[in-house]
This record gives structure tokens, sequence and C-alpha cells, in this order.
């Protein structure tokens, strides 16, 4: 049989998986360039059970959106249209019937390691600048389509191929290609082909063994390829019998592929485990929890180092692993613990730090663009905060700090991003936010912070701030980015100062100036 053939009798058989209707009509409607969001939304919403996993996974910490995502509509605005169809077609995926079971095929372990593949492939795009990720979570889910395929429409001949790997485990493709004719990612690749897929989808099917067999020009099938290739190896680290080799594997190909600097590679190896029960959990699926990946070297390690050991050794070996073991899985919790709570928010005033909202800043931009709304940005400076430091002491000095975020949160929309972005300086990202609007919030803020007695004990503390407003309308959007926006804030700010501070100043085309006293 050649790959011809295989692909003739896959497709002709009676068994070949279908979608259901909602992920199919998606597929169709997103690929028509006069589709709007609303469209999109009604289609979704006509599948209750599907649009409250979307809903239940949009406010989970998988995406970690700082406010509730109450509508479909909501939840197609913050993610965008190709992620929404990306948790569709996963959710799909994940519930296509089972019942199809050879003695070596396990379906149960191939949806389980398949969620995971997309979690993997997520965490790692994640990581490159400026990469679209918002289809590399199906994806990667979809990465062995081919097996699922085979394993339904042909699971006679699909048998003598598991049975070939597991006498000679290596290259899974190799025994296919042998038996078969073709291997699972022509046959994942066609499928996805078949069932109207872009090429953004099925083109990493059929590269994800082999990323520099892609050799086309297109920046985003590139980029998920090889972040697909590499979620492969991130879970034989934890799954295979050898961790540590396909440890050093993943470390090596992470830094070639997409130029991973180690710091990055370490978030990716720490974070695994979490990100795959938290997947888990919310895509409904019952796997068992996963260990680190610390753990499992550790473990790895320890299993080589009691070969050349003694009953009695062993023995006492044994007991001094479980103990470090143990420790270290405490240790592991406590961290796992304390980094939740110091990734994202400022230790001091309890609101978000700079490098949130970096990260939010950028999906705001984004957002907006999609969308065509306005985006504005507010940068905060106490004022003369140096002379009331060196006057009342560092102590009262934080005191004020904390006081004055709540102030600002307690007067900003639940939608809106408030942190800290240094020192005495606060940034708000408005999004949907003219330029006047924005301006009046700010000066809202201002009037707060004014009006307000800071009291600690006995003492009474009074403080002002200048507000700089800067704001990017939707024809600018393609144009101004990240940098020149915070950077005509920043001028707006100093101007403010300039004139008086206390009060707020805008930067446009024409700069305006609003005092308010």
């Amino acid at each position: 049989m050649n790959k011809d053939e295989l692909l003739k009798a896959v497709l002709g058989s009676g068994d070949l998986p279908t979608l259901p209707t909602v992920a199919s009509k998606l597929v169709s409607l997103t690929a028509r360039d006069d589709t709007t969001l609303s469209d999109v939304a009604e289609l979704v919403s006509q599948d209750i059970g599907l649009s409250s996993k979307i809903l239940r996974v949009s406010n989970s910490a998988f995406y970690n959106f700082p406010q509730q995502i109450g509508s479909i509509n909501q939840a197609i605005s913050m993610l965008g249209t190709n992620a929404v169809q990306s948790l569709v077609l996963s959710f799909s995926f994940l519930g296509i019937n089972k019942s199809k079971r050879g003695n070596h095929f396990d379906f149960t372990k191939f949806w389980e390691r398949s969620l995971s593949a997309a979690v993997a492939s997520k965490l790692i795009l994640e990581r490159v600048p400026k990469a679209d990720t918002e289809e590399i979570l199906v994806s990667g889910l979809l990465q062995n389509l081919g097996e699922l395929i085979l394993a339904c429409t042909i699971p006679g001949e699909y048998e003598k191929v598991l049975v070939a790997e597991e006498q000679h485990p290596g290259d899974p493709c190799a025994a296919e290609r042998s038996i078969l004719g073709a291997d699972h990612c022509y046959i994942g690749c066609e499928v996805a082909r078949h069932w109207n897929f872009p090429p953004s989808i099925y083109l990493p099917i059929l590269h994800h063994h082999n990323p520099l067999a892609y050799t086309g020009d297109d920046k985003k099938i590139n980029l998920s390829t090889r972040a697909i290739y590499l979620s492969d190896l991130l879970l034989n680290i934890i799954h295979s019998e050898k961790p540590e080799e396909y440890h050093r594997r993943f470390r090596a190909e992470a830094r070639k592929l997409l130029g991973l600097k180690p710091e990055c590679i370490e978030e990716i190896l720490d974070q695994a485990h979490i990100e795959f029960d938290e997947a888990a959990t919310q895509f409904g699926l019952k796997m068992a929890e996963t260990k680190p990946i610390q753990k499992i070297l550790q473990e790895a390690n320890i299993r080589l180092s009691l070969l050349n050991l003694d009953y009695d050794q062993m023995n006492k070996q044994l007991v001094e692993a479980k103990a470090s073991l143990e420790n270290l899985m405490k240790e592991l919790q406590e961290k796992n613990e304390i980094l939740k709570k110091l990734a994202d928010v400022d230790g001091l005033t309890g609101v978000y730090n700079n490098r949130y909202f970096q990260n939010a800043f950028d999906r705001e931009l984004n957002r907006s663009a999609r969308n065509k709304n306005c985006l504005s940005l507010v940068l905060i400076d106490i004022d003369h905060f140096k002379k009331f430091n060196d006057t009342y002491g560092h102590l009262v000095g934080d005191f004020v700090l904390a006081e004055f975020s709540r102030i600002l949160g307690s007067n900003l929309r639940e939608y809106d991003t408030l942190a800290r972005y240094g020192g005495e300086e606060f940034v708000v990202i408005l999004p949907e936010t003219s330029v006047e609007d924005a301006c009046v919030v700010a000066e809202k803020l201002r009037n707060a912070v004014e009006s307000a007695v800071l009291r600690e004990g006995s003492q009474e503390y009074r403080v002002t701030a200048s507000f700089g407003v800067s704001c990017a309308r939707p024809e600018d959007l393609g144009e101004i980015g990240k940098t020149e926006l915070i950077k005509m804030a920043d001028e707006a700010l100093y101007d403010a100062k300039d004139r008086g501070r206390n009060q707020v100043a805008t930067y446009g085309p024409k700069k305006k100036w609003f005092k308010f006293n």
C-alpha cells in the first residue's frame, strides 16, 4: 500500500471521525473575509454546553485575565477569533467518540498526551517575542491527529504498527511508513486539510517531527512547528524512561530553534506540571497529577546511583532519597505559591507590577487593533515624593504608596489595569477609552488623591500627583507601538510637572493641556 492508497482508504472509511456541527461551521465561517465577531459569537452561543466550557477556560489561570469574562462576545473580544476557534476545536477534538479500541492503542492516554502537548506548545511559544499564539493550542493538540485517525479507520493494520514499535522502539514514523506506506504526520495533515483547516494548522501537523523540513516563509507556521516539536521533547522528559536525555535535548533545541534564553527555558520547565494539571481540570480530563520535572530528574539520578549498590546500601539510599524528595516537594510547593504571588503583583502596594503591565499592555494593544478601538494610557507620579520621604522617613513613604494605590484602584473600572511602574510612578491602561474620556478619568483620580487624608495612627498626611495621558486611535495603532505610547504619556507627565504639578496633561498631534485646580 502506498500513501495515496492509504489516504483514500482513510477518507473513505465509515469510521473516519467527524467534527461536531458547531466546530465544522466555525471553520468555514472564519475562512470568509466578511466574517464579523458577532457572526462567530452567534454561532458559538448556539451550543450552550460548549459556550460554558469556553467561558470556564477563559476565566481560569489558563489565560489569567485580570477581569471576569461574562459572555461569548466578551471572550471573543478579549481572546480574539482564532483563539476562541482553537478552544472550540479543542473541546470538539477531545470529545470525538472513543469507542473504537484495539489491543494496543490507548485512547485515554492519547487524549491526555494530546492536551499536555497543546499546553506545552502554548507555554513554549508564549516565551517567543511577538509570536502569534492564538492558534497554537489547537495546532499542538492535533499534532498526532494521524495516530487517532489510523487507529479508528484501519485498526487491524495499525495494530501491527503498534506491535512493531513495542518490539523495536525508536522512530514511530519508520514503522508506519514500512507497514502502511505513510506515517501519521501525512495522514493527520491530509485529514485536517479535508476538514478545511487553514495551513497554519495542518502544516505544523505535517512537519512536527522534523521542523526544519518546513521551508516556507510564513513566520507563524515556522514558529508553531518548532514549538510543537519542542513540546514533544518536553513531554518525553515526563513520560519516557530516559528523562535526563530528553531534558538535555530540550534545552539545546529550545536555544537552537527558537533562540530561547536559559531563564525562559527554566520558566517553562518549572511551570509545565502546573499548567498541565490546570488544563486537565479546565478541559475535563481526569489525569493523574503531573510530577514536577525537577523531581523526575532527581528520581532518575537516584535510580542510576542505585544500580551498583548492595542491598543494605540500597535501603539506606532509598530512605535518604525519600526524605530528600519529600523535602524537595515541600520546598517546590512553597516556592510555587510564592511565585504565583510575586510573578504579577507588587509586594508593597498590592497592585500589578511592571512585568505584568508590559504583558497586559501588549494584549490590550493587539485587542484594540483587532476591534478598532481607542486605547489610552495614564502615567502618574506622586508630587515631591523624594522630599516627602526625606521629611517623614521611608516607612511613612511606604505607607503612603500603599494608600495611594488603594485610592487609585477604588476609582477605576473593573477592566482597567493599574500597575506600579517604578518607585513612586504608577500607570493605568484604559481600554476602549478616548483621549477626552481618559482625561476625565485622570482628573477624577487627581481629585481623589488631593482630597484624601492618609491617616496612620494619630498622624495625617496629604499628597498630590501629576498625570500624563496618551491615546492611540484605531487608525494610529498600526504605526504607534507600546514604546511610543509610553513615551508620549511620559512627555505629558513631565509637562504637567513643569506647569506646576497636581494637574493632568495629555499628549496629542496638537498638544492640549488640561489643568484642574
